[in-house]
């Protein structure tokens, strides 16, 4: 679907040392600011135990699972909003994808410099925010100044659009970001077309040393509160344990790894499933003998739409699917099973696909 998260923070909290991990790319890691000049990309697959379940029953000819685009994004700093530290470039990188997750440090360690000097999360993550609230700021400023002579003249839906603008630049000057502005469908939809930078979802990722990494430290807890108020989501991850985690060549060793320091499976595997999440995203699956392969729809489509994301014909000419429950399937193992037992379900155009739904399209171009 070319969905994409970017990694955003200050510099040197650890952003690429975690995209590292996440991504086959290798992002350069040092110890100074915009060592990540370039917005580095990678495609990571999404973990789910249930294509593995499915692998099992089908035995297919191969497995493609779902991917979602992160992209690694150079340290913003104070003052990004007009320029400095190559500002602009990189607030237009964030423009470009649709979710962000904002890596807080959560850690002292002197041998790795703080660009302000300190420790401290909140207002590391209070920066960033004045930084692209001033950047939303001046984008629905000069919308403003564009819509405001139709306006004028009684043009209603310039009217409708200067209200919402209006609201947007009262909330921005308040220093709110525009997701938390409550707006009603049609001031959403004009909103919307402006990509307002502060519109994204956000997941605040808490990087901290080893021996916070399963329960957290006083820093964390900090951003938890704070993320209260945002109704947003906080991970806790080690970026340096993951990297450790992630050298390791074989599947056993990475687990006694993970025993070691207490933990169930790695950070990035829980960041990437809420990355996945963040944007909105569901999933459904093809099982057949050649192929079990996840596929990637917004959460809410319908059958139609989840067929197109197989092929544009499909949507078009879309017939009806069959539907079978993942657990039906898992449970009685097969899709011939399932048939003889009436666990398949003959779908029309208003069916809404639910996330683990095996799905097989009838259509006709």
């Amino acid at each position: 679907m070319g969905l994409k998260c970017g990694i955003v923070g200050l510099p040197n909290v650890g952003k690429s040392t975690l995209f590292n991990c996440l991504s086959n790319a290798k992002a350069q890691s040092a110890n100074f600011p915009f060592c990540t000049i370039e917005p580095n990309v990678g495609m990571i697959t999404v973990p789910d135990d249930r294509l593995t379940k499915l692998e099992g029953l089908v035995n297919p000819e191969k497995v493609v699972p779902t991917v979602i685009e992160i992209v690694d994004i150079a340290g913003l700093v104070k003052g990004a909003s007009k320029g400095e530290g190559l500002g602009n470039k990189f607030l237009a990188n964030i423009r470009e994808t649709d979710a962000i997750i904002h890596v807080l440090r959560c850690f002292d360690d002197d041998n790795i410099v703080h660009v302000h000097g300190k420790v401290d999360p909140i207002s590391d993550k209070e920066v960033i925010d004045f930084e692209l609230q001033l950047k939303d700021l001046e984008t629905v400023e000069s919308a403003l100044g564009k819509v405001s002579r139709a306006a004028k003249s009684g043009d209603k839906a310039a009217m409708a659009e200067m209200q919402a603008l209006e609201a947007c630049k009262a909330h921005l000057e308040k220093g709110l970001s525009i997701r938390s502005l409550d707006l009603d469908e049609k001031a959403a939809e004009i909103v919307q077309k402006l990509f307002l930078l502060t519109s994204k979802p956000v997941l605040y990722l808490c990087n901290v040393d080893e021996s916070s990494a399963s329960n957290g430290n006083a820093l964390t807890q900090k951003v938890q509160e704070m993320a209260k108020s945002e109704a947003a989501e906080v991970l806790v991850v080690c970026a340096a344990l993951e990297a450790d985690i992630a050298s390791l060549d074989t599947f056993e060793e990475r687990q006694l790894f993970l025993d070691d320091a207490g933990l169930t499976e790695p950070g990035v595997n829980k960041l990437i499933k809420a990355a996945y999440q963040l944007l909105n995203l569901s999933t459904y699956f093809t099982a057949g003998v050649q192929e079990v392969r996840a596929w990637t729809i917004p959460i809410g489509a319908k059958a139609p739409q989840a067929a197109g994301v197989i092929h544009t014909d499909f949507e078009k000419g879309f017939i009806k699917a069959e539907v079978i429950k993942y657990d039906d399937f898992v449970s009685l193992g097969s899709e011939q099973a399932c048939k003889e037992q009436g666990k398949m379900r003959m779908e029309g155009k208003e069916y809404v696909v639910e996330d683990g739904d095996v799905m097989h399209f009838k259509f006709n171009v």
